[in-house]
């Protein structure tokens, strides 16, 4: 898409929002989704980046220190089986950011997916991807920018496209935040990971300001500067903070390193990856007290998640099966916690399956809006499970991971989860594996001959979906 028409499209999404608005479209707002202050709440989304189900103390892991994130689960509510749409970044981001699953979208590997990670010997190519997040989709960012929001973006983008060269993470910045809906970039580009986490940072559109200073810290100062901005202008804001931690280069502040030096051991493989976590909780604390210090906790809905699970060379995802690129447990089942003051019960956990995909519709019902007509949204409004106040309609959660992951160990295949079930089929022989993942959450016994009716019933259902995601298929190399 040209960029003149883009604007037109904007245009149009803007006018179409304001016309729903004089509609009397109010109704859509309740004060009971709208938290204590009655007003639209403004929209913090945390994502961090490579963080495993197990990479917080309150997930279970006691060799971890993260108070700030702990308290956080204390005054919202834990999903403690929460997924990303992908066991890789790109495809969970671009869910995010559209609504639509990876199989749709046909971004399913990280960008930029390569023929060369490609095993020796492999007898399946990766399906062919796209290595952009397009201008057609529509962002949520988009979306509430037209409502009115402030929006601003900041960390780990990796949705445009390939590298130019040493251009610093530049790549195809046509595709970058800015031209997505966010009023503000900072760091966001086509960069996976960080050439270094200490100023200066090496990425184009985060400019040196202290040598020495930690990304994380920088972030975060970056990020209070914008709710600060924003809240005296009492205009809701939404604010993506995407950080980079904890993706190589294993870097973080001596003192943690050495802290952690002597916990290694179950739950911590690596003292760098455990310092750079807690280095992260602290920071996080600071914006959280920020968002207290400005009278706005009451209005503010917290989003705080990870695109994919841990990366096995240095995070523990025990008890869960391998780690980040596969499709079993490990690489998708990833920490979620939501808060949001008169909305969510404060202290509560939710077993109901989601994926990252829902935060979409979610973010919509909460700021009062519907889809557009037409527009297509694979994921599901999860508001009745904040508010205790119903189940979802969708009886399943679905994958597509048709491609070969960085380290090239992965089969290429499909998984769904369907109440306390998981099945995954591969793509090579057709053949699937199932689990009761209430009695196994490890995936270490499958039950596919002991239960061929819910084994067969469940690959349908994958099989359809598939297809209704116009889902592109892996080719047989002959």
């Amino acid at each position: 898409m040209k960029r003149h028409s883009r604007r037109e499209f904007l245009k149009a999404v803007a006018l179409g929002a304001a016309a729903v608005s004089l509609g009397g479209c109010k109704q859509a707002i309740s004060a009971s989704a709208t938290g204590k202050s009655g007003r639209k709440p403004n929209i913090i989304l945390i994502m961090i980046d490579d963080m495993g189900w197990m990479d917080l103390h309150c997930q279970g892991n006691k060799n971890l220190d993260t108070p700030h994130i702990d308290k956080l689960a204390k005054d919202g509510m834990r999903f403690t089986d929460a997924y990303a749409a992908a066991p890789v970044c790109s495809p969970t981001r671009a869910s995010i950011m559209s609504g639509q699953s990876p199989a749709r979208l046909m971004i399913t590997n990280h960008i930029p997916d390569q023929a060369r990670f490609e095993p020796k010997g492999a007898k399946l190519k990766s399906a062919k991807t796209i290595n952009v997040l397009p201008l057609e989709k529509v962002t949520i960012a988009e979306r509430l920018k037209a409502d009115g929001y402030a929006t601003a973006f900041m960390g780990k983008w990796h949705l445009s496209g390939k590298r130019k060269g040493n251009d610093q993470g530049r790549g195809d910045d046509r595709f970058n935040p800015e031209n997505q809906g966010f009023d503000i970039n900072i760091g966001g580009c086509c960069y996976g990971g960080p050439p270094t986490y200490w100023d200066p940072y090496k990425i184009y559109n985060l400019k040196p300001r202290k040598t020495g200073e930690y990304l994380p810290d920088r972030l975060c100062d970056e990020a209070m500067g914008f709710i600060t901005a924003s809240s005296k202008a009492r205009k809701p804001f939404f604010l993506s903070l995407w950080n980079y931690t904890v993706h190589w280069p294993m870097e973080a502040p001596n003192p943690l390193i050495e802290k952690y030096k002597s916990r290694v051991g179950p739950g911590i493989k690596d003292a760098r990856y455990a310092a750079m976590l807690e280095a992260m909780d602290t920071a996080m604390g600071r914006l959280f007290a920020k968002v207290d210090e400005l009278g706005i906790r009451d209005e503010t809905l917290v989003i705080f998640t990870s695109d994919n699970g841990a990366y096995g060379g240095v995070g523990d995802n025990r008890p869960l099966r391998l780690d980040k690129g596969h499709l079993y447990e490990g690489g998708i089942r990833v920490p979620t916690i939501i808060r949001w003051p008169g909305v969510i019960p404060p202290g509560t956990t939710c077993a109901t399956p989601i994926i990252s995909t829902d935060f979409y519709p979610t973010l919509l019902s909460a700021a009062g809006l519907k889809p557009q007509n037409g527009q297509i949204i694979d994921g599901e409004d999860i508001t009745p499970l904040l508010t205790k106040t119903g189940a979802l309609k969708r009886k399943a959660i679905h994958f597509h991971y048709p491609n070969y992951a960085f380290h090239r160990s992965n089969g290429l295949g499909g998984a769904i989860r369907q109440g306390k079930y998981k099945l995954i089929k591969w793509y090579l022989d057709g053949s699937v594996e199932l689990y009761d993942l209430s009695k196994d959450i490890s995936e270490k016994v499958n039950i596919a001959r002991q239960q061929p009716a819910i084994a067969a019933q469940m690959k349908a259902d994958l099989e359809a979906w598939l297809v209704k995601n116009n889902a592109v298929m892996p080719e047989r190399i002959t």
